[in-house]
C-alpha cells in the first residue's frame, strides 16, 4: 500500500492533474448553484472532455466535479428555498430558516467544513477498506433493499413537523406520484390518462424544484406587503459568527453522519440521496430538541451535510471492485474508467494499484478544495442577501424554468414543475409537509421494484423477508421504529395510571 501511495504522489501533483482539479472544481461549483443543475448533469457534461485525458486526471475531474457541485447545491437551499438536490431537499427548511435568521454564514458553513469532513473520511475509509466493504455491499439482495427502503420511507414519519397523521398523508402523496408512468415490473402504465410524455413517471428534477420554488414564490406575490424585508447588510466578520462553536458542540455529529453517509453510499443504488435522508432522520430522532427541527435548527444540518460526499466517496466501492454503480454519478465514472483501460474489478488493485490510488488521492485533493472556494463561493453568494425577494423573484422563475426544462429538453418537465408546485403551495398552507412527498417520490420506485422481485422470487411467502441474517436485521429495525414509539406511550400512560392510583 506504501508503495502504492509513493508511486501515485507524482500523478497526482503535477500541473495538469491540479490544473485539471482546480478548473473543474469551479466548473462544479457554478453548475452546483444554478437550481435544476445536478451534480450528475455536469459529470456528464465533463465525459466528451475526459476522452483527451490520461487517466487519473479524467477520473479527477468527475470526482472534483462531483464533490462540489453536491456542496454547491446547498447554496440556492440556503439563500432562495430551492433545493438543487434531492439530497439537500432533506434539510431545506433548517438551511434556508437559519437564512432568514440572519445565520447565512453559519447554514453554509456548516455545510463547507461537515461536507469536507464527510468527504475526506470517506475518502480514507474508500482507499484502505474499499475491497473488504464490497464484500459486504454484494450480500445485498432485493429483500435487503426493500427494507433498506421502507426504513427510508420511516424517516419520511420523523422528518414531518407536523402530526404523524399529516406526514403520513404527505408520504402517500409522494408515493402515488412515483407510481405515475410504467409499471416497473409488468410495463403496464398508470395514471397516464393518455399522456405519453408521462409514461416514463413523472421527472423527479421539476418535481424538486417546483414544490420548493413555486410556493415560495406565490407566497412572496401574495403576501407582498408582510413577507417583504428591507435588504440586510451582511459583514464578512458576522457571516460565520457562532460557527466554530456549532462545529465544536456537534463534533459527535459530525463523526455519526459521516458513518451513516459512508455506510449507506456503499450500497449499490443507494448514493448520498438517500444517505442524507436517513441521516437525517437519525439525528432528529436521537436529537433532545427534535421539536426544532424544520424551523432553521443547526444540528441536523451537520449530520445531513456530513453524510452527503462520504456517500458520494462510498459509492465509489462497488464501482471500483465490481464494476457495480453505487449510484448516477458512478455509472458514469465506470464508462470512463473502461474507457482509459482501468477495468473496474478485484484485479485493478494488483494490476492498477498505483492508477487506483492516485484516484483515490484527488478525492482528498477534491473534499481539500471545499473549504477554500466554498468559502469564496459564501462570500460571493452573500450580496443576494442584499436584495429584495420581490425583485429576485423573476430570476428564481427563469431557473426554474430552465432547470425543468433541460432535463429532457421538453415542456413536459415545466408543466410538472407547475402542477407540482401549485399543489406543494395548497399543502403547505394546510400545513401538510412537503419533504414526506419529496422521500416519497425518490424511494417509491426503489421499493416497488424491489418488493415486486422479492416477492417473485420467494413465491409470495412474506417469510422470506426475514430468512437472511441483514434482511431479518433491517425488518426488525424497521418495524420497531413504528412500534415503538407507540410502546413507550402506552408505557408512559400506564406509569401515570399507576401513580394516581397509589397517590
Amino acid at each position: 500500500m506504501i508503495d502504492n501511495i509513493v508511486g501515485a504522489l507524482p500523478l497526482v501533483f503535477n500541473y495538469t492533474t491540479l490544473s485539471v482539479i482546480f478548473a473543474s472544481a469551479l466548473f462544479g461549483l457554478f453548475v452546483g448553484a444554478i437550481p435544476g443543475l445536478s451534480a450528475t448533469m455536469a459529470t456528464a457534461i465533463l465525459v466528451p472532455i475526459t476522452f483527451f485525458m490520461d487517466p487519473v486526471p479524467a477520473i479527477a475531474a468527475i470526482v472534483t466535479t462531483a464533490a462540489m457541485a453536491i456542496f454547491a447545491s446547498d447554496i440556492p437551499t440556503a439563500l432562495l428555498r430551492i433545493p438543487g438536490t434531492a439530497a439537500s431537499a432533506a434539510y431545506v427548511s433548517d438551511m434556508n430558516g437559519l437564512a432568514v435568521k440572519g445565520k447565512v454564514g453559519q447554514a453554509l458553513g456548516i455545510s463547507v467544513f461537515c461536507g469536507a469532513f464527510g468527504g475526506i473520511f470517506g475518502s480514507l475509509v474508500l482507499m484502505f477498506m474499499a475491497p473488504k466493504l464490497a464484500l459486504v455491499s454484494l450480500n445485498f439482495t432485493s429483500t435487503e433493499y426493500f427494507w433498506l427502503a421502507l426504513l427510508g420511507l420511516s424517516a419520511a414519519v420523523m422528518l414531518g413537523t407536523g402530526s404523524v397523521l399529516k406526514s403520513l398523508l404527505s408520504l402517500g402523496i409522494g408515493l402515488f406520484i412515483a407510481t405515475i408512468g410504467l409499471d416497473s415490473s409488468a410495463g403496464h402504465p398508470r395514471f397516464v390518462f393518455g399522456v405519453d410524455a408521462i409514461l416514463s413517471g413523472v421527472a423527479f428534477v421539476p418535481a424538486l424544484i417546483g414544490m420548493f420554488a413555486i410556493p415560495e414564490i406565490i407566497r412572496t406575490l401574495v403576501h407582498k406587503d408582510t413577507s417583504e424585508k428591507a435588504p440586510v447588510h451582511v459583514s464578512m466578520r458576522s457571516l460565520f459568527s457562532g460557527l466554530g462553536s456549532t462545529l465544536y458542540k456537534y463534533k459527535t455529529n459530525v463523526l455519526r453522519g459521516s458513518v451513516i453517509g459512508n455506510a449507506v453510499g456503499i450500497l449499490p443504488g443507494a448514493g448520498s440521496d438517500i444517505a442524507s435522508w436517513i441521516s437525517y432522520a437519525v439525528s432528529k430522532k436521537m436529537s433532545r430538541h427534535p421539536e426544532k427541527y424544520g424551523s432553521g435548527h443547526d444540528e441536523g444540518l451537520v449530520d445531513a451535510c456530513s453524510a452527503n460526499n462520504s456517500a458520494l466517496s462510498g459509492a465509489y466501492v462497488p464501482a471500483m471492485v465490481f464494476g457495480i454503480p453505487g449510484d448516477s454519478i458512478t455509472a458514469i465514472v465506470i464508462g470512463v474508467l473502461y474507457a482509459k483501460g482501468l477495468n473496474p474489478g478485484p484485479l485493478i488493485f494488483i494490476t492498477k494499484g498505483v492508477e487506483v490510488t492516485a484516484v483515490f488521492i484527488t478525492f482528498l485533493v477534491a473534499n481539500l478544495l471545499i473549504i477554500p472556494l466554498g468559502l469564496v463561493a459564501i462570500f460571493a453568494s452573500r450580496r443576494l442577501l442584499q436584495v429584495k425577494k420581490s425583485i429576485l423573484i423573476p430570476f428564481i422563475l427563469i431557473f426554474a424554468i430552465a432547470g425543468s426544462y433541460a432535463i429532457d429538453n421538453t415542456y413536459t418537465g415545466i408543466v410538472i414543475m407547475i402542477v407540482l408546485g401549485l399543489l406543494a403551495y395548497v399543502m403547505e398552507e394546510n400545513g401538510l409537509p412537503i419533504a414526506p412527498v419529496i422521500l416519497g417520490i425518490v424511494m417509491g420506485p426503489m421499493l416497488e421494484s424491489n418488493l415486486v422481485t422479492s416477492l417473485i422470487k420467494s413465491d409470495g411467502n412474506f417469510l422470506d423477508f426475514f430468512s437472511r441474517p441483514i434482511a431479518a436485521t433491517l425488518g426488525v429495525v424497521t418495524i420497531s421504529i413504528w412500534l415503538l414509539p407507540s410502546l413507550f406511550g402506552l408505557l408512559r400512560k400506564y406509569q401515570k395510571a399507576q401513580k394516581s392510583r397509589y397517590s
